[in-house]
């Protein structure tokens, strides 16, 4: 986008001092988001993200895609023991055991959920009715942490041993994947994605 650092354009405040930030937030997040592949990696990332900034993951994500070999569903699930203690040792990602094991473990759930749903497109985004939320912010303060869609999606996934996906990181899950339109009515995105979908 050539807009990138044109400051006469309105944006979420959250990602005005950044330029990976602000691409991010230009390009993909609020984008609705309906492949399975990359609807895995939204969920190891958002599960990566808990008690860190998103910041901090979003720059790792190359290394997180080149170490979980590009989140392949299939590929991650099979992952072994040699796997789990290489991936400790990648000075690149998130270094955290318990939270490396849940996106293995994670991967075997997601498996199972498209046996039963056909895809985790379908699954995820019923909770949703299929499109997404259109939100109607002012301003940042206003956005909610959780909502009653992540606290059900949330008790789903969990009954489901779905691991690291309380509500609020299903929230921001929600909101990277366009599930709801969370960019401030005043930002640029907010139009575009409110006509677009």
């Amino acid at each position: 986008m050539d807009n990138l650092l044109d400051r006469s354009i309105t944006r979420c405040e959250w990602n005005l001092n950044d330029e990976l930030l602000t691409r991010y937030h230009d390009v993909e997040w609020g984008e609705p988001l309906h492949d399975d592949r990359m609807l895995f990696e939204f969920l190891a990332l958002d599960g990566m993200q808990a008690g860190l900034s998103w910041n901090t993951i979003l720059r790792k994500r190359e290394n997180f895609r080149q170490a979980f070999d590009h989140f392949e569903i299939e590929v991650v699930a099979a992952y072994n023991e040699m796997k789990i203690q290489e991936l400790l040792m990648n000075p690149g990602i998130v270094r955290n055991k318990a939270k490396i094991k849940a996106i293995i473990h994670n991967a075997n759930r997601v498996i199972a959920v498209r046996e039963e749903f056909g895809s985790l497109d379908h699954y995820l985004w019923g909770f949703v009715g299929g499109k997404t939320v259109q939100n109607c912010w002012q301003s940042l303060s206003q956005i909610p942490a959780t909502s009653a869609i992540s606290d059900a999606m949330s008790k789903d996934m969990v009954g489901r041993g779905f691991k690291f996906c309380g509500s609020t990181i299903l929230y921001a899950f929600m909101q990277a994947a366009g599930m709801v339109n969370d960019h401030i009515e005043s930002c640029f995105r907010y139009k575009e994605l409110k006509n677009d979908h």
